[in-house]
């Protein structure tokens, strides 16, 4: 149980470290007050919201903590009470508005504690709430909180949390992203470790703590210390966190994920649309040695006709790590290199490493500035001795001068040879923090935050630096707020076998459940592939004429093909890996002609994908979602993860085991479904028994769905014109098609075009309005109805 601690708080004072421990000083951000600040005789309780179906909720032993802004990650300026009215009665405050209603509690009468009270109750003014929805009905419950005091990095704090209510069917999703599972998805009845662990065992934890609910609400976690959430279990769902002197969540309540995802963008931010050239092809390989083997692969590419808009320039093109250059001996004209790329209408992006060696040119001026993660004595730490990982030192960036400093040299001595984007990389950061000390407080304290506060000072920098082109980051990790940045996410350093690929799929729909709709991963598995295999099935794909890139690895061609199909349906597709060979044509002539074609597919469905981006801006829904947002009424999706939706036409059910040529699919009740490659057309609501050969990964189409399909491209530098709307009837239907020049903000000034395609069933007609006239007159032509 937990006790209350003395009302003064010990603080040990490391002037060396010139820390400051309080939010009050690592936020400068205009806070507004709260609608009220409630007496619970003993435990302070805030109370603000950021519009009609969002609250803020604090709760803390000392009144100067409850009123405190919000954590990293959250905008504090977007808080708005304008739509709630407060009351007040005996059973205790009420805060109403048209879409929720929060009630807290009357503190209890004074009474005499009983001996289990005297004895193990704690000591803790209690705090009970409520949250219902639109409808009136109870979504929250929260039925206790704790503040339980210790040291953590020689700082006197307290171990907070909160306790609520779990009702019997009730799921949950989201925590970011976590490699633990095989398909299972709901994460009731498990324990999820929220923090940054590049070393998991199953793959690289990622803690975005923002729990979403079958029930129809969510809760923002505002607490960046190492959070446990349990799901769930014994009749409670629960966070605490390690370190903290209040406890702070937001719920948001809405019928849709629309509702839900839209509140999560006022109070973390929107996700913007990534440049075009996100949607195409990247083509990355850790790593390619020269300018001169770059430009060959892009090359190829382009005699070959496969399609590619990105080649990626991974890490070690330097002289030593944190010199930030590059090696005039493997690259020694970057500048040719790039516009060589494009003027073959390819970007590129290039790995920029936050860490510095002792030995390279900036290591002591930033030393001596304090701009690097300091030990408890005040001195640099550099490396990490239990990883075997012992060179370099992380920059600071929770300091605004270290952010400012290296943006500015990454990009005068970097980005400015015409490299288009760059890919942030360690951003967990892989020098953990625990332990040590940031510029804002202890690495305990701070844990999750260093991904957003360095990618976003990157994402501010090009933005000033370019502010009509697009921003586009690679980043390994996120936390709240992270989808703002312009930033795509991938799951790590996973291993190159069937068994990551299948804990690709239930990790990914979680994460972008968490509000971070750009993930994807390394398409084959990023680790160095073994020479051997441990298959006991025939390959699928003849490995003989790859043995250059696969060794002995026999159905290695047969996994990357598998897992390059489930890429086409993810929301970037991204070939990467720590092979000789990385790209299309190095897995074997007959995996070749797999791969092209579902290259050249993927371009096709940008005009579809495209649209989607767009939906995602306007509402901060993902668009690679689990089954259960699109069919909340189906009980069989609550926990189905080996499946997903691909926008609101596509169901994807990748094919995650070797040799395996036919699946089981559900699908979902409500509607009927038209298999991608035949066109049947299948009742949902069941399983079905699908062929899956090697050239095939069961895609559906969900019935009463408009899917336009673009003219076959090189790359998104060329004008798409639309070669198709495909049309598969069975109810109306409606589609918004976007686009836009897809590489300036132009689209946040309304410059942009939407089309709007309507289906009418009962006259088997296609119209469009708006958008492009030309467009419009003919549509007609290009329609193509399923099934006739």
């Amino acid at each position: 149980m937990c006790q209350r601690c003395g009302i003064i708080v010990r603080t040990y004072k490391l002037a060396l470290l010139g820390l400051s421990l309080s939010f009050a000083t690592a936020f400068t951000v205009a806070h507004a007050a709260p609608i009220a600040t409630l007496d619970r005789h003993g435990a302070w309780v805030g109370v603000e919201a950021y519009g009609p179906n969002v609250v803020h909720i604090t709760i803390a032993a000392d009144k100067a903590q409850a009123l405190k802004a919000p954590g990293y990650g959250i905008l504090a300026d977007h808080a708005d009470a304008s739509a709630f009215h407060q009351t007040h009665d005996q059973g205790g405050d009420t805060f109403a508005s048209s879409a929720l209603t929060l009630h807290v509690d009357a503190a209890p009468p004074p009474h005499t504690p009983g001996t289990m009270e005297r004895y193990f109750a704690p000591d803790l003014a209690p705090v009970r709430l409520q949250v219902k929805n639109a409808r009136g009905a109870t979504v929250v419950n929260m039925t206790g909180w704790e503040m339980a005091p210790h040291e953590v990095a020689r700082e006197a704090t307290y171990q907070v949390g909160a306790t609520f209510a779990a009702s019997a069917d009730e799921h949950y999703y989201g925590m970011g992203q976590n490699q633990d599972s095989l398909g299972p998805l709901d994460l009731r009845g498990r324990v999820i470790d929220c923090q940054h662990w590049y070393d998991a065992p199953t793959g690289e934890t990622v803690c975005v703590p923002f729990m979403v609910s079958s029930k129809g609400y969510g809760i923002i976690w505002d607490n960046p210390s190492d959070t446990r959430f349990v799901a769930g279990i014994r009749g409670r769902t629960s966070f605490q966190s390690k370190v903290g002197e209040r406890v702070s969540f937001f719920v948001v309540t809405g019928d849709t994920p629309e509702a839900i995802y839209s509140a999560y963008a006022r109070v973390t931010g929107k996700t913007p649309i990534p440049p075009k050239a996100a949607f195409g092809l990247i083509q990355s390989k850790a790593r390619y040695d020269s300018q001169a083997e770059i430009l060959r692969v892009a090359h190829t590419y382009r005699e070959k006709n496969y399609p590619l808009d990105v080649m990626v320039l991974d890490w070690f093109y330097w002289t030593r790590m944190g010199q930030l250059d590059i090696n005039p001996a493997e690259f020694p004209d970057p500048d040719a290199m790039n516009k060589q790329l494009h003027d073959m209408g390819m970007k590129s992006i290039i790995s920029i490493w936050p860490r510095f060696e002792r030995s390279g040119r900036y290591f002591s001026e930033l030393d001596a500035k304090g701009y690097f993660l300091k030990d408890s004595n005040g001195r640099t730490v550099d490396g990490l001795a239990f990883r075997s990982d012992r060179a370099g030192a992380l920059i600071d960036s929770t300091n605004p001068a270290a952010r400012q400093w290296f943006w500015a040299h990454a990009r005068d001595n970097i980005l400015s040879h015409g490299f288009d984007y760059p890919w942030l990389d360690e951003t967990e950061p892989d020098l953990v923090p625990d332990g040590y000390f940031f510029s804002i407080g202890s690495g305990d304290r701070y844990h999750n935050v260093f991904p957003l506060v360095h990618v976003e000072g990157v994402a501010q920098g090009m933005h000033t630096w370019k502010p009509d082109e697009r921003v586009l980051i690679l980043s390994r990790a996120a936390y709240l707020g992270s989808q703002r940045t312009g930033a795509l996410f991938w799951s790590s350093d996973i291993d190159p076998t069937w068994e990551a690929l299948q804990r690709q799929i239930p990790a990914g729909l979680n994460m972008t459940a968490s509000g971070i709709a750009y993930w994807g991963n390394d398409i084959g598995g990023w680790q160095s592939l073994p020479q051997t295999t441990s298959a006991t099935k025939a390959p699928l794909l003849d490995p003989s004429d790859a043995r250059d890139t696969v060794g002995q690895n026999n159905d290695y061609p047969e996994l990357l093909t598998r897992w390059f199909e489930y890429g086409t349906f993810l929301p970037t597709l991204r070939l990467h890996g720590d092979r000789k060979h990385a790209e299309i044509w190095a897995f074997g002539r007959q995996a070749e002609s797999i791969l092209a074609e579902y290259d050249k597919l993927r371009y096709r469905l940008i005009p579809y994908i495209y649209s989607q981006a767009r939906k995602t801006y306007d509402t901060g829904a993902p668009f690679m979602r689990p089954l259960w947002m699109d069919f909340p009424g189906d009980a069989h999706v609550s926990n189905l993860g080996t499946e997903y939706m691909f926008g609101s036409a596509f169901l994807v059910a990748p094919i995650t085991e070797q040799g395996q040529t036919e699946k089981d699919v559900y699908l979902p009740a409500g509607s009927d479904w038209y298999n991608f490659w035949t066109n049947e057309k299948l009742a949902g609501g069941r399983w079905v028994k699908v062929a899956a050969p090697i050239d095939q990964i069961p895609v559906f189409v969900r019935a009463g769905s408009i899917v336009p399909l673009g003219s076959d491209i090189q790359s998104t530098a060329t004008k798409q014109s639309i070669a198709e709307v495909r049309i598969y009837p069975g109810k109306d239907a409606d589609f918004a098609l976007y686009d836009d020049d897809g590489t300036s903000y132009g689209y946040e000034k309304g410059k942009s075009s939407t089309t709007q395609l309507h289906w009418n069933q009962a006259s088997a007609a296609l119209s469009a309005t708006g958008g492009d006239a030309a467009f419009n007159k003919k549509v007609a032509e290009l329609t193509k109805v399923v099934g006739k």
